[in-house]
This record gives C-alpha cells, structure tokens and sequence, in this order.
C-alpha cells in the first residue's frame, strides 16, 4: 500500500513538474530573444567597425554564430516577404507576368560577386558611420541568395491549384485576403517550406562572401561564421576551419529541430488528399508549444480571437469588388506611358553599357563566348547529375516519414555547408585522384546544385495525395507502372522549379567552383564563372560588366527555350483536377 501511495506521489510530481520545467523553457526563450533585440539593436547602431578582427579562437564561434544567425534570420524574412508578393503578382497579372518572370531569370543568374561591392558602398552610404549600413548591406547579399528560390516556388504553386479548389472560393465568395490565407497559402505551403529550407542553405553558402571581402583598398569584415571560415581557410588553419564546421552544423541541427521539423509536420496539415496519411510527420517541439501554459493562454486569449475577427472582416468584403470606372482613353494612354518609360530605361542602360564595353578588344569577346560554352557544359554536367541521384533519393524521402526524419537533418546540414570551406580538400583529393580543377569545379557546381532539386522532389512526393498512392497499390501497380502514372507526374511542378533554381545556382556556383585563391595559389579553370571573380579581384569592371551580361543572357535564354515550356506543361497537363 505504502509503495502504491509512493508511486502515485511520484507520477503526480512529474505530472506537475513537467509543465513547470516547460514553462520555465518558454519564459526564458521570451527573455532571451527580448535580450537578444536589445543587444543586437545597440550594435547595429553604435560606430562602425568595417575591419573588424576576425579572431579564430573557438571561444569566438558562439557569439559568431549569433551573428550570423541574426543576418540570416533577417534576409530570411524580408526574402519570405518578397516572395510572397512578388509570386502572388506574378502568378495573377498577366500582363505583368512575362515581364516579371523575366526580370526574376536575370537576378537569380547575376553571380554575388557582381554586385557585392555596390551595395555594400551604397548601404554604407545611406547609413554613414553606423554599423547598420554594414549588416544591411550583409543581409540584402544574403537575401539575393534566398529569394529567387522562394518566388519561383511560390508563383508553380499558385499555378498548379486544382480548378475545383478555384471554383470552390469564387462559390463561397471568399475576399481576396481569404483566398490567400485559407486557399493559396495552404495550398504551397509544403512547398515553400522546403524551398525554404534549400533557400536558408544558399545563405550559408553566400555567407563566406558577403561578410569578408576586399574592394580597392576597402577591407570589409563582419564578425560570423562566414568570416570565421574564409579568416581559417586564408590562413590554411585546419583547426580552426573544423571548428567553425562544427559551429555551423551545430546551428544548423539546431534549426532543423527548433524551426524546420516544426514546420514540415505543421505544413503536412494542408496536404491536398481525400484520406490521411497512415504515419504523419511529428514534432516534439510543437508538443512542447501546445503543453506550455503561456503560450496556451496566448494562443486562447489574444491569437485566436484576434483571428476569428479577421476572418469576419475579410469575410463581409465580397470577392470581386467593383473597379473604379476609367475612361476608355486612360485604359489606352496607360500601358503606352509604361512601356515608353520602361523603353526609355532600357535605352538608357544599354547606352551606357555600350560605352562602357566599347574600348575591349575583340580577343576579350571571344575569350568570354569561349568561357560562356566551357560553363554552359559543365552547368549541364551537373544537373544530368544532381538529377541522377537526387529524383530516386527524394521520392523515397517522401514516402518514408521514418526515413525523413534521418535523412532530412543529414540533407540540411550537407547543403548549408559551405563549399568554399570544403573546396581545398575536394581539389587535393581529386587532384591527387589524377583529375584537375575542372573535374573539381564540376563537384563544386553539382554540391551548389543538387540541394535545390532535391528539396523540391522531396515536397514534390510529400504533396501527391495518399490515396492516389493507396490506389496504385490497391490495383497493384509494378514499379514502372507506378513511377510513370504517380510519381513523376505528381512531382512534375516541383522538378521543374528545383531544375530552373539549380540552374540559376549552378551559374552563380561557377565564380567559386571555377577560380579559387588559397595562400599565395591561384587555381582556376577557363570558365565564364572564373572570369567573373578574377575581374572582381582585379577591380576591372568592363570585363566583369561583360561577364555578367552574357552569363544573365545565357540564363534566360535556356529558361526562355527550355524551363518556360515545361513550366506551361506543368500547369496545363501535371496539375492535380479532378
């Protein structure tokens, strides 16, 4: 009796003690991250500091990482945001969608090093003397490398929601504020968190760059684990490049289990099926969320209210609001005052680009064609690659939760390593293989690439409905039969944006994976990507103008004649209707 009593005692103060020991967590992750606005708020405005010492003592890495945590987490946002919007535009104004679709192939295909120094010069510009125009200008880089992933992912998803589910929202006279929150956001959710987290990858990966570079004689260092990496690999410092890797994957599993495992088993909720999924994905993070008491009286008494009003606002606004009347000679006059002006900055710019391309001799047009082919094979290498291994690998992520939930972290941290940090032992190790840096540069492009296709297979999979697969299996279908009639047209969409994506990556990769200096060695390759860095270094900006122009030109060119027609054969024919 006296042991029973004992064990019941026991059991009721674990039941009351774990819930403190929650509590207890969430009130100091509240302190923390209210302590944590606080500090970075003083730094960001206190002097600036553009050549800050990089110190490559592990006792550093933690508030390096803190940094570079705030940077990311920061571009992340504004990139999310941009996404959004820009993806939401493009996807419903047809007359803009051309344009937009176009402009979003040229930014994703100018290499970093193109515009680096220009918007760090610019931001310090525009905040002089404080340490923000710094970090604006760190975190605007860093936002260039998430962004362009996120849109084109968002805009497929907009384009490949079922008619009936359309139909459905124009019956119940949804307002377009709850098309997009109950409807459209849903609906890409699996798919822009996935992109998200490749997206988040390409950070990292830019992150050796946008915080330590020298222009002219300006020398430009942020404290983070970027620095901290390119201050080791300057210095051939093993030592210290094996801490900072292990930093980085501490941070990165770190962020896998507080925000992106989170994320993907919140966002199974809106998986477009009839029937549940036998095993669904889970998260004891949000088990801990939903047990912590302040945050259950948070979500009871100010989130949820404030929703169900938003919802009734939203709600009494009917779907298509009457537009205001307008002449039939302004609906004439608009578009050609537009096109004049946009005419007008596009004659502009190619004067001037003109001139200040005028004094290169020709031996330097035809080095950079010959350099655009050399790039151009080993971009289609890497692809032809990535997709080999990377299709068969993230649809049997996808239809495993057991296996995604170990295979998933492992992908996280593979792809948000930097290659940079890793390309010294890849060249040795190929070079010492018999092969060269061409071989490496390949390597390089394909671990800059391959993230970005197999995150969207893995979204791709995770979004084909249960029963479609439960069907496949209930008329017994065999592999190929399955693969052809499930599979790959359920994962369609997905692949073709990983494959625009990796593509744009690939181009941006070859300024690193094509010329690298390590010591007093420079080891490059001929490539329209080493052109671009060598012209960086040398501050030569006809030739680096020239690089740029041609490789965006060779980006939208293969978009244009290849991803834009598999594009429209994923929204007219690979869309999940009934």
């Amino acid at each position: 009796m006296m042991q029973r009593l004992r064990t019941f005692a026991q059991s009721t103060a674990n039941v009351r003690t774990w819930p403190l020991l929650v509590d207890l967590a969430v009130f100091a992750g509240v302190v923390g991250i209210f302590y944590a606005l606080s500090f970075v708020g003083h730094y960001w405005f206190a002097a600036a500091v553009p050549e800050a010492y990089i110190s490559r003592s592990p006792r550093a890495l933690p508030m390096y990482a803190f940094y570079s945590l705030v940077r990311m987490g920061v571009a992340y946002t504004c990139s999310l945001l941009f996404a959004l919007a820009y993806g939401y535009i493009a996807a419903y104004n047809k007359r803009a969608e051309v344009m937009m679709i176009a402009v979003l192939d040229v930014l994703q295909s100018i290499p970093v090093l193109s515009f680096l120094p220009g918007v760090m010069l610019a931001t310090i510009a525009i905040v002089p003397g404080r340490q923000l125009g710094l970090e604006l200008g760190s975190i605007l880089l860093i936002f260039t490398a998430q962004v362009w992933n996120m849109a084109f992912s968002f805009y497929s998803s907009l384009k490949a929601i079922p008619r009936e589910l359309r139909e459905a929202s124009s019956i119940y006279r949804f307002s377009r504020w709850q098309r997009f929150f109950q409807l459209e956001l849903p609906f890409s959710a699996i798919g822009l968190v996935w992109n998200s987290m490749v997206s988040v990858a390409g950070g990292w990966f830019t992150l050796m760059l946008c915080e330590m570079f020298v222009f002219h004689n300006h020398d430009f260092r942020l404290p983070g684990l970027g620095s901290y990496l390119k201050t080791a690999a300057d210095n051939n410092d093993s030592r210290a490049m094996v801490w900072g890797i292990v930093a980085l994957i501490a941070v990165i599993v770190a962020l896998d289990q507080v925000v992106w495992r989170p994320l993907i088993a919140w966002s199974d909720k809106f998986k477009f099926e009839q029937t549940e999924a036998a095993v669904a994905p889970r998260s004891p993070m949000i088990k801990l969320i939903l047990d912590a008491t302040l945050l259950r009286v948070l979500r009871h008494r100010v989130t949820e209210p404030l929703e169900e009003k938003l919802v009734r606002h939203f709600a009494n606004h009917p779907v298509d609001r009457p537009e205001p009347v307008r002449s039939a000679r302004l609906k004439r006059v608009q578009p050609i005052v537009v096109l004049t002006l946009i005419g007008a900055v596009v004659i502009y710019a190619t004067v001037r680009t003109a001139m200040a391309l005028a004094s290169l001799p020709a031996p330097v047009y035809t080095y950079t064609f010959h350099a655009a082919a050399a790039t151009l094979l080993r971009v289609i290498v890497s692809l032809v690659l990535a997709v080999a291994w990377c299709v068969p690998a993230g649809v049997a992520i996808g239809f495993n939760p057991r296996l995604a939930r170990i295979a998933q972290p492992l992908a996280q941290v593979a792809a948000s390593v930097p290659a940079t940090a890793l390309f010294p032992v890849i060249l040795l190790l190929i070079i010492r293989a018999g092969g060269g840096v061409n071989t490496a540069a390949i390597v390089i492009m394909l671990l800059g690439t391959q993230w970005y296709i197999l995150f969207n297979v893995i979204a791709g999979a995770l979004a084909i409905p249960s029963d479609m697969r439960d069907v496949a299996t209930v008329f017994r279908f065999n592999r190929r039969e399955r693969w052809a009639t499930v599979i790959l047209p359920g994962i369609f969409p997905y692949l073709v944006t990983g494959l625009v994506t990796a593509s744009g990556g690939a181009w941006n990769a070859s300024i690193v994976a094509e010329y690298m200096k390590l010591g007093a060695q420079t080891y490059s390759t001929v490539g329209l990507g080493a052109q671009v860095s060598a012209a960086s270094n040398d501050s030569n900006g006809q030739i680096l103008l020239l690089s740029t122009i041609v490789m965006a030109a060779m980006v939208v060119g293969i978009n244009r004649l290849l991803w834009k027609p598999l594009f429209r054969l994923a929204e007219t024919r690979y869309r999940l209707d009934v």
